[in-house]
């Protein structure tokens, strides 16, 4: 209920201060801001989610930002395709949509989890998408016990959705610690995970999405511990540490200190794309080939966006970092090479005989 009041106090708050497109313009506009073409065609959105979900209401919630730069003479539609992991969302974008600068999509990232291990749903490739804007979340893992239950024998019960989840960055992670796990699989949103938590029948949950400082807090008070992040990327395309829990190290540095043995190549190449998969909450893109003054134009009304006060105050209650300069950095590390797409699914098949349907 606090993640929709949340968007939708946002929705209401951009509505109210946008009375007409044109004062809308005026009022959130950057200097030097070119605006979009007349043409009554229009923009939209594509949204790879449910009507009403969570990537659905953050999709109402950038379209009413950047509709004054990008479409302030026409309706700028939001349309929901397909499941809340964005598949069909995603392969519309690849398949049905003309790229003309006049339809961008938003995907949350299970997503590219989705095509790193090898969905036959998968019909896109994420290495051809134009990043324009991303939502990035930290990815903590909150562990019973703290960093104390690491050193017992006995297999850490993690709590996922599925293999395929985000939650494989969190399966990734533990095998680069040299944690044994027993995951906990069907546990698809916070109410199940933090009730496993609570009632004993999971010791590890990674965090990621909405609304992560009040998810923190109700696993602390069942004695859970915060021992790490995913961290974030940085310029150089290695792992920092992530600036809105500055006290935790990143499972790298957890995992130096522990002193265990690196990750095969490719397998390390595979964690590095789950992990940046994991860390979007979701992502703004345009299809391969959209010509570079749309995607200027795009980068330009999501700029505007962003900086408006309504959107900012809905990310930091969300503990979401909004950019679109480095959109393009978040996304990279997706794009893995074959031997470490073959790498991961093979430790899937091998460690819990998974395969795709």
């Amino acid at each position: 209920m606090r993640r929709r009041f949340i968007l939708g106090a946002l929705g209401a708050t951009l509505a109210g201060a946008t009375p007409g497109i044109s004062s809308a313009a005026g009022s959130i506009a950057p200097t030097g801001t070119i605006f979009a073409d007349t043409s009554d065609r229009g923009y939209r959105i594509l949204v790879g989610g449910l009507p009403g979900g969570r990537i659905d209401r953050w999709a109402h919630a950038i379209s009413l930002g950047v509709q004054a730069i990008l479409s302030p003479d026409a309706l700028l539609r939001v349309q929901t395709a397909g499941g809340r992991d964005g598949v069909t969302g995603a392969n519309r974008l690849q398949a049905l949509v003309a790229a003309d600068g006049h339809t961008g999509a938003l995907l949350p990232g299970a997503a590219p989890i989705a095509y790193l291990t090898g969905d036959p749903r998968v019909h896109f490739r994420p290495g051809e998408w134009i990043p324009i804007l991303a939502g990035i979340n930290p990815g903590v893992i909150v562990v019973r016990g703290g960093l104390a239950r690491l050193a017992q024998p006995s297999p850490l019960r993690l709590a996922a959705a599925a293999p395929e989840s985000p939650d494989l960055a969190a399966i990734l992670a533990f095998e680069l610690l040299g944690v044994p796990i027993s995951p906990i699989f069907g546990l698809r949103d916070i109410s199940a995970v933090a009730r496993a938590f609570r009632l004993g029948e999971a010791d590890a949950v990674l965090l990621a999405g909405e609304d992560i400082p009040a998810d923190m807090a109700s696993l602390q008070a069942a004695n859970g511990s915060a021992i790490c992040t995913l961290g974030s990327s940085d310029q150089a395309g290695g792992t920092r540490r992530e600036q809105r829990f500055p006290a935790l190290p990143t499972v790298e540095e957890l995992a130096s200190s522990r002193r265990v043995a690196t990750l095969p190549a490719p397998l390390e190449r595979a964690y590095q794309a789950v992990v940046a998969a994991s860390r979007l909450d979701f992502i703004l893109i345009l299809p391969r080939l959209t010509p570079a003054v749309s995607v200027a134009l795009w980068r330009q009304a999501a700029l505007g966006a962003i900086g408006q006060p309504a959107l900012q105050s809905a990310a930091a209650a969300s503990a979401i970092a909004l950019t679109v300069d480095s959109a393009g950095l978040a996304l990279a590390p997706i794009t893995a090479p074959p031997d470490a797409l073959l790498a991961l699914r093979q430790f899937l098949f091998t460690r819990f005989g998974w395969r795709p349907n």
